[in-house]
């Protein structure tokens, strides 16, 4: 009799399990949480998020679900998207506190991510984990996705300004969405794990600004020289490089900072700019060693057609004799500003049609 009762009393155990808790708080470390992007979670406390389209993934149960956060700035935005379908944009204090990200959720499985739509530029993002309600339980993430591509670019893949309508390029970051740019978008369409290593104004040989890509590419912490990110954690299928927009502006500019930093006084010829381009796809190349990399531009006016840019990129290419190395120019778009949402879409659909055609992964 007494084998009996305690029967009982563990199978009704195991029911409370399966029917959920009243609250139940989940640890950024928790295993169920899916991280996509160079995300830093060696940290004891909380997981660290820097890179433009990185994200925080989860499947639930439960009737509502906050997250714990606290940003260095209180400048960063957030897509947060709910079953796939609902979007709000969350903006995240400097003083760590838990936001509401859905309420009043019908009965049965859901998930939550929260998308970073702005760039490093405007300071990290402490994550401390999630906290359900009623009916609360964790689910075991989705298998890993088939495919996975990765972005290499400057304010264009960022989505910098993307959703300013004034054409005039606000820095704002409110108007910053990567979520819309064609790289995501690129990596939606194929249901591809995205990851991206951004940064508006930068460049191969010069930026607007002390880094350039070659030097930040191979990072974690984008700002820390120490902090080097380990590239057999992620290793994509796809590699699109859109770099060298910047480049061709500032080589012109003599009287510039950077410019005076990375050539003096002697303006780079032809020669520097193909070795140094050709030697950042070599570096790709030696951390992916089976990847496909396609070489673009686009759509600012470095595309244009006939532009020495594209010439360069194809030289460099060629000089490389790498059969998985690709070259593709997306359509030049003329414009007052940087790529709008619509501009946006148009370089992927012209990205995707060239994948389609001519690359199998």
């Amino acid at each position: 009799m007494r084998k009996t009762h305690i029967l009982i009393f563990v199978l009704a155990f195991i029911l409370m399990g399966c029917s959920g808790v009243k609250e139940l708080s989940i640890n950024f470390s928790d295993f169920e949480i899916e991280y996509c992007g160079r995300v830093d979670t060696t940290k004891i406390k909380a997981a660290e998020l820097y890179w433009s389209g990185t994200s925080i993934k989860m499947n639930f149960e439960g009737e509502s679900i906050q997250a714990l956060l606290k940003d260095e700035s209180g400048d960063n935005y957030y897509n947060v998207i709910i079953d796939n379908d609902s979007v709000f944009i969350l903006r995240p204090d400097k003083i760590k506190q838990f936001y509401q990200l859905a309420s009043n959720l019908p009965k049965g499985k859901h998930s939550i991510e929260i998308f970073k739509r702005t760039e490093w530029n405007r300071g990290k993002t402490s994550f401390y984990g999630f906290k359900i309600n009623n009916k609360a339980r964790s689910l075991p993430k989705p298998a890993p996705k088939q495919r996975k591509i990765e972005f290499y670019g400057n304010s264009i893949t960022a989505g910098y300004a993307i959703e300013d309508l004034s054409e005039k390029d606000s820095p704002d970051s409110t108007y910053t969405n990567n979520y819309l740019s064609y790289a995501a978008i690129t990596a939606r369409h194929y249901d591809a794990e995205y990851q991206c290593i951004c940064k508006s104004g930068i460049g191969i040989t010069v930026s607007w600004h002390p880094l350039i890509m070659p030097e930040m590419y191979n990072r974690l912490i984008p700002e820390d020289s120490t902090s080097q990110w380990d590239f057999s954690l992620y290793q994509p299928d796809m590699v699109v490089v859109n770099l060298l927009q910047n480049d061709s502006w500032l080589v012109n500019m003599p009287e510039y900072a950077e410019f005076k930093k990375r050539f003096g006084n002697k303006t780079p010829d032809e020669e520097y700019i193909i070795n140094a381009y050709q030697q950042f796809i070599v570096d790709l190349r030696r951390h992916y060693p089976n990847t496909s990399i396609i070489c673009s531009l686009g759509s600012m006016d470095a595309a244009k057609e006939g532009s020495k840019w594209i010439d360069y990129i194809n030289s460099a290419v060629t000089n490389l004799n790498d059969k998985k190395i690709y070259t593709h120019f997306m359509p030049y778009i003329k414009a007052a500003a940087h790529p709008s949402i619509e501009d946006q879409q148009i370089m992927s659909n012209s990205l995707i049609e060239f994948i389609d055609k001519n690359i199998d992964w």
